[in-house]
Parts: structure tokens; C-alpha cells; sequence
């Protein structure tokens, strides 16, 4: 039996007979992949890293030749679903969409069942986006200044920040404003955006650190109130919003990303074909648009190399500030 009758015979049992053949299989070299992958990430539903998820393994099944399942596996912070694929066979079949919780996760937890350097093999890095500091549209605050003087008052109660959950990038930016403004604020953990997004609906809290998509559709209909931006330009969805740098927080700068990452000691091989495939997909104009749209993303696209240091610096800063600011460890 010849690999191309092989290959017909494969994917017509996965329904992709119309997806072209794998160059591996083309060059007559070994076969990657034969069979669906896994591509999992730590969070709920519906949200950024869903969204992204989704996006990306839709745009690399054309590239690939094989169908991608995207898993959610949500709880502590991304954890979970970072420790199953750390434990899986690294044959480039199970793979991770981290977010930059994956290094937050590194300071914030005394003992990780894996090392958040080691235990993976970096692919590329697929998006970065700022965070929005959000209140509801009832709040007597209208800019970041006055909610910080409020915060610093005399006598004032600690103000209370919701985010997607402990040891998210949302959670760790406003313990990291707190820290640089100089004030005390309680931290209030949700799982997921949208149900961070609720409490701020339901001013539970003072505010909220949130992907700029997951309220636009509340700040537009006026519910809520965005008041800064975490990057260190203004978003172009919202480009009356200033960051917070220029409100008087000097070098304010915090942009989470997306990357894909395997486990260690994913063949070369295997690492190369991926990278190769997420360069192509985010080359695509229409998924950079979906990107944009959908989770306020701006595509990054990277060398496995890149998104390594990336994740190395990133967990310096944030064992910085952990230490600095005095953060309760889990």
C-alpha cells in the first residue's frame, strides 16, 4: 500500500480528504502528524484564551493535515491543564495554549508539580493584549487618578479588584498597580472573565482588570466605564482611553500574551513543523482580524527561542513583585 492511499484511506475515516498532504508525507519522511492533536488550555470557556485556542487550531488544521481538538481545562490559575501536558508524551500530539499566567503561576505558587521552564518546549507565541481597568458607569470615579486618591485616602477601606481568578495576568496587574500607586486593594478572585465582568455589573467590587473584549459590549451600551489601559499605548479599540503610565504611574507597562508550547523534549522535528505552521496561520489577514476582534489581540508571531525568554523574564518580574509587594503565596 503506497503513503498516498494510506493517507486517503486516514483522512477520509477523520473527514479531511480535502486538506492538502503533510510535507513530511509529500518528502516522503516521517509522518506528523496521523492523527487528531489535542491543543488544551487552563481556562473557561468563551474567553481569551478559549477564543484564541479556537482561532488558531482551526487555522492550523489546513496547515498540519490533521484535525485539532481544543480542550478547556480551567481551575488554579492554569495549572491544571499546564501540568497535563506536561505529563503527556511529547510527540507533539498534546499541546498548550499558555497564557502569561503560565509564568505568573511560576512566582505565585510555592510548589508547581512541574517546572514552568523546563517541563516545555516553546513553539511560537501567538498574540499579545492589554488589560482595561474597568469600573461600573454609576462609579463617582472617571479617571485612574481619582480612583487611586480614593484608594489612598485616610481612613478609606481597602479597594476591592476583581480578576479571572488567582494567578491570572489580571490578578497580578492590579496587585502590581496597587504596588506601584501606593495603595492597599483586596483582591477578588472569579472564575473567568465574564464572571468578573458580572460583579462589575453588579458592583460587587471597586473594579476590575479584564481583556478589553471581554466588556467593550458593557462600555458601550454605557454599564460600564473603562479607565485605563495596562499596555504602554492605548488600545485601538478604545483609543480615548488613556494607559495607565500616562495617568501618573510611571512605567507602567503590563501586556499579556498567547503561546503554544509542548512538552519537553518534543522531537526538533516536530517543534520546527509547528512553529513553521502558527508563522503561516497568523500570516493570514482574515484570522489577524478575527484575533483583533474577537480578544483584542495583536498578533506576535515568534521563534521558539523568543517565546522562551519571554516566559523566563516574565517570572522574574512577577517573583519580583510577589516578594516586593508581600503576595499571600498558594
Amino acid at each position: 500500500m503506497t503513503v498516498h492511499v494510506m493517507r486517503r484511506r486516514l483522512l477520509g475515516a477523520l473527514g479531511l480528504a480535502a486538506l492538502p498532504l503533510p510535507a513530511a508525507w509529500a518528502n516522503g519522511g516521517p509522518a506528523y502528524p496521523t492523527r487528531p492533536l489535542r491543543l488544551m488550555h487552563g481556562f473557561a470557556p468563551g474567553g481569551n484564551a478559549d477564543t484564541v485556542a479556537r482561532l488558531l487550531g482551526a487555522a492550523l488544521q489546513p496547515q498540519l493535515g490533521a484535525m485539532i481538538n481544543v480542550e478547556p481545562k480551567p481551575g488554579a490559575g492554569g495549572t491544571l491543564a499546564a501540568d497535563a501536558v506536561a505529563k503527556s508524551r511529547p510527540d507533539g500530539y498534546t499541546l498548550l495554549l499558555a497564557t502569561g499566567g503560565h509564568a505568573i503561576a511560576a512566582a505565585l505558587y510555592d510548589k508547581l508539580p512541574y517546572d514552568t521552564l523546563k517541563a516545555f518546549q516553546a513553539i511560537s507565541s501567538v498574540t499579545t493584549f492589554p488589560f482595561l481597568v474597568v469600573v461600573h458607569a454609576q462609579s463617582p470615579w472617571r479617571s485612574l487618578p481619582e480612583l487611586l486618591t480614593a484608594g489612598r485616602a485616610k481612613g478609606a477601606a481597602p479597594l476591592t479588584y476583581g480578576s479571572a481568578g488567582v494567578g491570572t495576568g489580571q490578578h497580578l496587574t492590579g496587585a502590581l498597580l496597587a504596588h506601584k500607586a501606593g495603595l492597599a486593594a483586596t483582591h477578588v478572585p472569579y472564575r473567568g472573565d465574564a464572571a468578573s465582568v458580572t460583579a462589575a455589573l453588579g458592583r460587587e467590587v471597586d473594579f476590575i482588570l479584564v481583556p478589553a473584549t471581554a466588556a467593550l459590549q458593557h462600555i458601550a451600551a454605557g454599564k460600564l466605564r473603562a479607565l485605563a489601559v495596562s499596555g504602554r499605548s492605548r488600545w485601538s479599540g478604545l483609543p480615548e482611553v488613556p494607559t495607565v503610565a500616562e495617568q501618573g504611574v510611571a512605567d507602567f507597562d503590563v501586556r499579556s500574551w498567547t503561546g503554544l508550547l509542548a512538552p519537553a523534549g518534543t522531537p526538533a522535528a516536530v517543534v520546527e513543523r509547528l512553529q513553521a505552521a502558527v508563522k503561516t496561520a497568523l500570516a493570514d489577514p482574515a484570522l489577524r482580524q478575527k484575533l483583533a476582534e474577537s480578544t483584542g489581540g495583536e498578533v506576535a508571531a515568534g521563534t521558539p527561542e523568543e517565546l522562551h525568554a519571554t516566559i523566563a523574564a516574565d517570572v522574574q518580574r512577577w517573583t519580583a513583585l510577589v516578594r516586593e509587594a508581600r503576595i499571600e503565596k498558594d
